[in-house]
């Protein structure tokens, strides 16, 4: 205990040391906080999405038969406004015993509304009139936390007669009680595939950086402990204290890291990306994981500490360090490589497009190895470099003469560097690779001329219309049925409609009443010809309605006029038609008005919310707004991720710039007898910044061709062609260059205080 309590008292200094002893404290109790703060998150994710997917089990419709229970009719629809999706439920008693939904102690009342939490703080928020227009009824009461899943879902229940959705027939459902077993998370061969070789992403720098904080001011300590012996220590008390004094900076940093995720869990829910929330009470670690984070981070700490001693003799009358390392073992760290090699290898042997979670896992597993082995091998890689170059200026000469010395600290340091770029170009290649070759969906520039459309069937048309005519500011209805033509086995998709709504829905050109245009698809196709047989396409079922001849001269339309989703499709002008009757089917209303598009939609989904699922509102250019918020999506999705890099390129900067302060500090007298030799402070600065960069630039070549390498099996599992962002790449590089300079510069101070003249007086 005495050997302890002193290497406590020594963590703290005394007398003319105290200054220096509590930098270095302070600097390894900030580098423990750091990877303290970001591993309690990390642990708590399973707990969050654990308790969601409790809570989403708990909600779930049971529908099989209940002897004694009156079900509970409900169907579902989801009406929007922009990127808000509100899952509405509509809800019916047939019965005193029916079930009521978790979150609710009633039924809601035909025409009333129960609206979940974040639902009823987006309708009193400014703006949230447009979404109000969307709902039917009047909001009577909020669903409390057991009836949804996250604190981010849209959610709602609408009561309405229970004759309302048994007319919906096999489309309504019949709830006998709520609540299935939870089974656990399952995650997808592609979530495995990425989830993985993030998580070693993120942690492998933090546990790289605590190591290096541990370290800061090894040479004062081990002066210290050469004191120690001095006085009468054996090595193990002498190794007791050093672990003593290593424990001191890790439980401060232990206990700030605690703090600043207590600090955190207050507001989470405000900081998400993607405008996600989460209930803060659920956004706990599980205990084991605690326990192993508590016991793992100091014991880190200390163990790399002791580690760093395993070359020292520390003897009572100074520290003598043994002169050249042995030369590094190659085998474990080409092994590591080579299993993940093998794996990914394995991964692309199941084939193209495959789903199967042996895939996904195998392709994790190596993702994770690889980036492992690569951290591992560039120390090793560094060494054999070093040893092979000669001659150059005196700034090389100096930088190269000390890696060949010791290149170890600074490639450790790096290895954490090369792991995050590694796997931000796994990431970034991905998410290029995925988006890059979807085709934009855009409305034609004719959707101005009707803005809104009203999503209805042909047995509401009428109502529907008849309700959009009476909103402020429409100056007409456009119907377009949706059909399946039938010719043969061969069967198209068509559109029935006057020249407003066929304008609307593609750029078809010049159109007349008795017009039928056909859209070719980009890998070719015919119209259908001869006579066909016109069928209904309502809620994803079909019924044949009466025979139909095309006529001759069908418009043909290259698919690169029209940038809609409008590939393949007849469209058909009723004139065309000879009077026949288009059988009931899903019909497009598109209304026609003045004023703001906006405006006009509210007025309009406000005239028709009545009739609830039966007529839902949209903007016309819908596959605008699609397509926006898919790229608002990456394109948050890509600030995230360059944050997270930047992030964790800020760690390994940090480490670097502690090895170069460390680095400075240790060599003062040497570096102050080159300075009072004549040797210019420029050449000295030089020599500290080829001395960071060779390990640098080994390190960028060997993330690049690791990101690379990643990247192509797991597009490989998706089935989808691979695509390099090249300027991406060169700003990774050009970042991590400008992270090397930038240490140099804040190392310039410090140099030129080592290099004074007074450094090599005596003490």
């Amino acid at each position: 205990m005495r050997d302890l309590a002193l290497g406590l008292r020594l963590a703290v200094g005394g007398g003319r040391m105290s200054g220096a002893a509590l930098l270095r404290l302070a600097m390894t109790a900030f580098g423990i906080a750091l990877a303290v703060a970001v591993l309690l998150p990390a642990a708590a994710v399973q707990h969050l999405t654990g308790a969601q997917a409790e809570r989403k089990a708990a909600i779930a419709q049971v529908t099989e038969p209940r002897a004694g229970v009156a079900p509970l009719l409900t169907y579902n629809w989801y009406p929007s406004v922009g990127d808000d999706f509100v899952k509405v439920t509509a809800v019916a008693a047939t019965g005193p015993g029916s079930p009521v939904p978790p979150g609710l102690t009633r039924l809601p009342a035909p025409g009333e509304l129960a609206v979940s939490p974040e639902l009823a703080a987006k309708l009193a928020a400014p703006g949230g009139g447009s979404l109000k227009a969307q709902l039917p009824g009047q909001v009577a009461g909020q669903i409390s936390r057991d009836g949804v899943s996250g604190a981010g879902d849209l959610a709602a229940f609408y009561g309405v007669p229970a004759a309302q959705i048994e007319a919906e027939g096999a489309r309504g459902n019949k709830v006998y009680a709520f609540g299935k077993p939870y089974t656990g998370l399952g995650l997808s061969a592609a979530m495995l595939a990425i989830i993985l070789p993030i998580a070693a992403v993120l942690l492998l720098p933090l546990l790289i950086f605590v190591t290096t904080a541990s370290r800061m001011g090894a040479a004062q300590r081990e002066r210290r402990l050469a004191a120690l012996r001095l006085i009468g220590l054996d090595s193990r008390q002498v190794k007791r204290v050093a672990a003593a004094e290593s424990l001191v900076g890790a439980v401060i940093g232990l206990v700030a890291g605690i703090g600043f995720f207590a600090v955190l869990r207050t507001f989470v829910a405000d900081i998400l990306p993607f405008g996600l929330r989460i209930f803060p009470e659920d956004f706990v670690p599980d205990w084991p994981l605690v326990v192993v984070i508590v016991l793992l981070v100091p014991g880190l700490a200390v163990g790399s500490a002791m580690f760093g001693l395993r070359r020292t003799i520390v003897e009572p009358l100074g520290v003598v360090r043994q002169g050249k390392p042995m030369r590094r073992r190659m085998w474990w760290r080409w092994a590591l490589t080579a299993t993940g090699v093998l794996l990914l290898a394995a991964s692309l042997a199941l084939g193209r497009g495959t789903s199967d979670t042996t895939a996904g896992m195998t392709l994790a597993t190596g993702s994770v190895f690889l980036l492992v082995g690569v951290a591992a091998l560039l120390p090793w890689l560094v060494e054999r470099l070093v040893e092979r170059l000669h001659g150059g200026p005196p700034s090389w000469q100096l930088a190269i003469r000390r890696l060949q010395l010791d290149s170890g600290t600074a490639s450790r340091v790096v290895s954490g560097l090369v792991v995050v770029l590694a796997g931000t170009i796994l990431v970034q290649g991905v998410l290029t690779s995925l988006t890059g070759g979807v085709e934009q969906q855009v409305s034609p520039d004719s959707v101005a001329a009707a803005p809104v459309r009203v999503q209805t069937t042909t047995a509401h048309q009428a109502e529907a219309a008849e309700r959009a005519a009476s909103a402020a500011g429409v100056t007409g209805t456009h119907p377009a049925t949706n059909i399946m033509v039938q010719s043969g086995r061969e069967s198209t998709y068509g559109v029935v409609g006057d020249c407003v709504a066929l304008e609307v829905a593609a750029d078809i050109g010049g159109c007349a009443d008795g017009d039928v245009f056909y859209v070719v698809p980009s890998r070719g196709g015919t119209a259908p010809a001869g006579t066909v047989q016109l069928r209904s396409f309502l809620h994803d079922s079909e019924a044949d309605g009466p025979e139909w001849t095309v006529p001759g001269g069908v418009k043909v339309v290259p698919s690169a006029t029209t940038a809609t989703a409008a590939e393949g499709t007849l469209f058909v002008t009723p004139g065309a038609l000879g009077g026949l009757t288009v059988p009931a089917s899903s019909v497009a209303l598109y209304v026609s008005g003045t004023g703001d598009p906006q405006a006009l939609t509210d007025n309009v989904a406000r005239a028709v919310n009545a009739l609830a699922w039966n007529a839902t509102v949209s903007k016309s250019s819908y596959l605008d707004d699609f397509h926006a918020q898919d790229q608002r999506m990456v394109e948050n999705f890509r600030s995230v991720l360059i944050t997270a890099a930047l992030f964790v390129l800020a760690v390994a900067a940090m480490s670097l710039l502690m090895l170069s302060i460390e680095q400075i500090s240790e060599r003062r007298r040497p570096l102050a007898a080159l300075s009072a030799a004549g040797v210019p402070i420029g050449v000295l600065a030089r020599g500290a910044l080829w001395q960071t960069a060779v390990p640098v630039v080994v390190g960028v070549v060997l993330a690049i061709a690791a990101g690379l390498g990643l990247t192509a099996p797991i597009l490989s599992l998706a089935d989808r062609p691979m695509i390099v962002d090249v300027p991406v790449l060169l700003a990774l590089a050009g970042t991590t260059v400008a992270a090397v300079l930038l240490v140099t510069g804040l190392t310039m101070p410090l140099l030129r205080q080592a290099t004074r003249l007074d450094t090599l007086r005596s003490e």
